[in-house]
């Protein structure tokens, strides 16, 4: 029978015949094979045999709260009672207005109305799109133009890739996309000797201010990850860069797009990224203040807790009345058919609730200190460079001699009962938020343990 549970080897022996896997090449799960998951609890995943893996990579960054949660759970099984899916075209629906309600009211000011869509790639595509016809609606058509930070991650569709800077992902469909231009990235591992990361950020920000001086006239927007660049190995930089670029923004009429589709939902510290560009007279991530607002906040990937593909892209009214128009051809063309499906729409609001009624935040905070204090031996040891943590992402270097370093460390990791997936020679940990201390300690001394072996 289909449902019936499979035993490793059958379930390896099949998804290699049928599935073509993501973000892969299918030859290599010859020699490192898939890991067969069966079931989930919390932030273990387990296989076929009963195995355990704790993820500490939130299964590609988005389950926040673990796996099979039961209030999570329980509010897709109440919205399954009630309407599974309904085009959002002429149509509309509790959970996605309450959702979208929600969002508002916790985003950075002036962020009042949420597009719908399924994944971050089309996110971005919207916002995108959203901006350079914004302009032309707007009487600027020649700002067509978009610009991104270098090592940047955007997503892997044809426009998302045109402002992703990732050789990886880009090179191979070059002909297909329309090139955009880079700007320094703020990374601090690039600063110069002895200067501060803050320091580093400004003076990226002023290479960001030249080629705006010199290109605003056709740029429509500069799109950015705050505060942490994923795929380029979770490079981390100073929330002043955020500052400045939303001022350099409006003085040469480029919107801004950010990018939380990672770092959204509570992983950075705050529940947007954006909240941490304050002004640096005293500004704590204890107080009210909202921080920088984008043009544009696309969000995907923990806002239904890991559950459902959602994604949304949230903006101004400013832009909003610019497609609120008789014709059609002014409208905002754009469409999903899954667009704000129920199911999805209701994991995300459980997921708001949990981070409402645990006060998820501060917890974290706590969980932090704790996994950088047990971290102390892994931090120092003698292969590790660039120890890095921004709220709940951590990522170093492992300096090793050992070629294919991260398939190693995979497989590696696995013996130890971890889920580990490095980026080149850079380990991250991005755990649910649910983490114990005694798994945070099982985490940082196991991971020692590897890096003692590759390292």
């Amino acid at each position: 029978m289909p449902n019936q549970p499979q035993s490793n080897s059958s379930l390896l022996a099949r998804s290699l015949a049928a599935v073509w896997h993501p973000c892969s090449q299918m030859k290599h799960y010859e020699n490192f094979p898939l890991l067969p998951v069966a079931r989930g609890s919390g932030v273990w995943l387990y296989d076929g045999d009963n195995k355990r893996y704790l993820d500490a990579v939130s299964s590609w960054w988005v389950n926040l709260f673990g796996h099979c949660n039961p209030r999570i759970n329980a509010a897709i099984s109440d919205q399954l009672g009630k309407l599974e899916h309904v085009m959002l075209a002429g149509f509309t629906h509790e959970p996605v207005v309450q959702l979208s309600e929600r969002l508002c009211e916790l985003a950075p000011r002036g962020l009042g109305h949420c597009f719908y869509a399924s994944d971050g790639a089309s996110a971005t595509e919207i916002a995108l799109k959203m901006s350079a016809h914004y302009w032309r609606n707007s009487g600027k058509p020649d700002k067509m133009q978009f610009i991104s930070l270098e090592n940047s991650y955007h997503g892997e569709t044809l426009g998302a890739l045109s402002v992703t800077d990732v050789a990886l992902f880009r090179d191979a469909y070059g002909a297909l996309i329309r090139q955009q231009a880079t700007v320094p990235s703020p990374d601090w591992r690039k600063a110069a000797a002895g200067e501060s990361a803050e320091a580093y950020a400004l003076r990226c920000a002023d290479a960001l201010e030249l080629h705006l001086q010199q290109h605003h006239a056709q740029l429509a927007a500069f799109i950015i990850e705050p505060l942490v660049q994923g795929a380029a190995g979770m490079a981390m930089y100073h929330p002043a860069y955020l500052r400045r670029a939303r001022q350099l923004c409006d003085e040469y009429e480029v919107h801004l797009i950010a990018d939380e589709i990672a770092v959204g939902m509570g992983r950075t510290g705050t529940m947007f990224a954006c909240e941490q560009a304050t002004e640096p007279s005293g500004s704590t991530l204890m107080q009210e203040a909202k921080g920088i607002t984008p043009d544009f906040l696309c969000l995907s990937k923990g806002i239904t807790g890991g559950y459902l593909p959602l994604s949304v892209v949230m903006t101004r009214d400013e832009i909003y009345q610019a497609f609120y128009r008789d014709e059609m051809a002014g409208g905002f063309l754009h469409s999903h058919s899954y667009t704000g499906n129920p199911l999805a729409c209701r994991a995300a609001l459980a997921t708001l609730d949990i981070f409402a009624q645990d006060n998820v935040l501060a917890l974290n905070r706590v969980k932090a200190a704790y996994m950088n204090e047990v971290s102390i031996p892994l931090r120092e040891h003698r292969a590790v460079r660039n120890w890095r943590n921004t709220g709940m992402v951590w990522a170093f270097e492992v300096e090793s001699p050992h070629g294919d370093f991260a398939r190693r460390c995979f497989a590696l990791a696995l013996e130890h009962e971890l889920l580990l997936r490095p980026i080149g020679n850079t380990i991250y940990f991005m755990p649910p938020y649910i983490i114990s201390e005694p798994e945070m300690d099982m985490l940082a001394s196991r991971t020692l343990r590897i890096v003692n072996e590759l390292g």
